[in-house]
């Protein structure tokens, strides 16, 4: 069911390009062009490339939201690990990864000198 409204939103991914490069500019785009003019360009005659354009692009969004919808449905309460099918190493008692000592250690909290690293 994913892998066909995968396909059907991606060809009408593709036809709302189409239809959107074929429709004629109305001018200031980028700053080509001209005509017209004002900010607020009179109110054209609905065209059938634009009511196409209107049926796409509803068509695109309800198919995003189904892909959502879908995708969530499958992932909820899963991880990418349990998918793995593998189980993270736990940390046990006998470990060796304890911290280090030697120089790597901060001071001890009771001291009142500041932290200044050292010249050598």
């Amino acid at each position: 069911m994913e892998n066909v409204v995968l396909i059907i939103h991606l060809l009408l991914a593709l036809g709302l390009i189409a239809v959107v490069l074929m429709q004629r500019s109305e001018g200031g785009g980028l700053g080509m062009g001209g005509g017209g003019g004002g900010a607020v360009p009179g109110r054209s005659a609905a065209t059938a490339l634009s009511k196409l354009t209107w049926i796409l692009g509803a068509a695109f969004l309800v198919t995003s939201i189904t892909l959502t919808i879908i995708v969530a449905q499958k992932s909820s309460g899963a991880s990418v690990i349990d998918r793995l099918g593998v189980t993270p190493p736990a940390a046990t008692q006998g470990d060796d990864t304890s911290v280090p000592s030697g120089d790597l250690l901060l001071p001890p909290t009771d001291s009142d000198a500041p932290l200044v690293p050292l010249s050598d």
